[in-house]
């Protein structure tokens, strides 16, 4: 193992919190003198049959805990997938049979290995004690907690006075999510910060089961390639890990220069800071390739680089375009965390004036007919970043060119 700090520099990369730092580095401190690596666990409910770049934040950083030395666990959320994680939700979340959940648990486990070393990740399925637990034991449980300090929870409360329902079971997800740590005697936990609250649950079972408190370790979430939302597949704006190469390569390529050194900070093990000393158009696609490499091979990362390429010094972009749009901050559909604003990409292409209409736009984009940057984009409502200053070069049809650029 490396030195206590040189371990919680990376510990905390990327990291939006840690809770409490004087007990990690004393844990970390611990595991050197004793030879005992620290249990590091982090779960995911199978609710979707794939995983997305968005889902691998959480999933690098346990990776990162394993390169030095620790025991990590990959925790399936099999039983708590069929109650339904209420965190973030304005209702109540249908559940899923436990044939779904397991069909999409296969999946999460052939995924993960692309990150993971197999050999040194022990998969768990919470099933394993929550399916054992009695009536009983369920009620034990349910008594550490009281409904006042439930309520606290944003998403709750909210629910509450908007006389929303809220079912009894939801209440219980937390708590299984907190006994989760007991049951594995973690000594840290990672998630979303959307999951602060069930984290820090975790702590306090333990303390009430007699256990040291775990570590709380609270990562981003990663923003899709709109630059603004979450990303999600409900959304649109998701990189699927099982995307092919050279979809995924075209996908990264599309994200803004601001977002791309957060995807370099989130998602590799790279210097940030080497990736801001070269030209962007570099630095995107050693990124693109790096991604697909990581998921497809290096030799497919390397393909869908040099195809790109090909593709992309082929496009014949006049100097002068038809039409240059200014885009002002009013135009923009959505403000962000990521220092830039979004456009959909039918307004965009209607502010060019050059179709006739933003239905003419949408059914052009559905057909095919539009590339952004040099990537042929589908989905009319899709929100295209800018950043300050940041030019857009769109090809509409066969013949028509536009750059677009975002001006104060």
């Amino acid at each position: 193992m490396k030195d206590v700090n040189q371990q919680i520099d990376l510990i905390r990369r990327g990291a939006v919190e840690v809770i409490q730092p004087a007990e990690l580095e004393a844990k970390l401190k611990r595991a050197l003198t004793e030879g005992r690596p620290l249990r590091v666990k982090a779960g995911f409910d199978p609710t979707a049959p794939d995983l997305h770049l968005g889902h691998t934040v959480l999933i690098h950083k346990l990776k990162h805990f394993q390169d030095l030395g620790h025991q990590v666990i990959f925790l399936i959320g099999d039983f708590t997938g069929m109650i339904g994680d209420p965190t973030g939700v304005s209702e109540t979340r249908r559940a899923l049979t436990k044939e779904q959940v397991l069909e999409n648990a296969k999946t999460y486990q052939r995924q993960i290995f692309k990150i993971l070393d197999p050999a040194k990740t022990l998969v768990e399925f919470n099933s394993r004690w929550m399916g054992e637990m009695t009536a009983e034991g369920l009620i034990q449980l349910a008594a550490h907690y009281r409904v006042a300090r439930m309520m606290e929870r944003d998403d709750f409360h909210k629910r509450y006075h908007e006389q929303k329902p809220i079912s009894v079971h939801e209440f219980l997800y937390p708590l299984v999510q907190g006994y989760d740590s007991v049951a594995l005697k973690a000594d840290v936990e990672l998630g979303g910060t959307d999951q602060k609250f069930n984290l820090l649950v975790g702590r306090e079972l333990q303390r009430d089961y007699g256990q040291e408190s775990q570590v709380v370790i609270t990562m981003p979430l990663l923003e899709g390639t709109d630059g603004v939302k979450k990303m999600s597949k409900s959304v649109g704006n998701y990189i699927a890990l099982e995307d092919k190469p050279g979809e995924m390569f075209g996908k990264v390529m599309s994200i803004s220069d601001v977002l791309m050194y957060r995807y370099y900070e989130l998602l590799t093990t790279e210097d940030v800071g080497h990736a801001k000393s070269l030209h962007p158009m570099e630095a995107k696609q050693t990124l693109a390739e790096l991604i697909v490499a990581r998921y497809h091979g290096t030799d497919a990362g390397k393909q869908a680089r040099a195809e790109f390429q090909q593709k992309f010094q082929a496009k014949e972009f006049p100097d002068e375009p038809d039409k240059r749009v200014d885009l002002k901050p009013e135009d923009m559909s959505e403000r962000d965390v990521v220092e830039g604003s979004s456009i959909k990409l039918a307004k965009l292409i209607a502010k060019t004036g050059l179709i006739s209409s933003g239905s003419e736009a949408r059914r052009l984009i559905i057909q095919g007919g539009i590339e952004v940057d040099g990537i042929k984009e589908t989905n009319p409502d899709k929100l295209i970043a800018f950043e300050l200053n940041q030019q857009r070069r769109l090809k509409i049809g066969k013949k028509k060119f536009a750059i677009a650029e975002l001006r104060s």
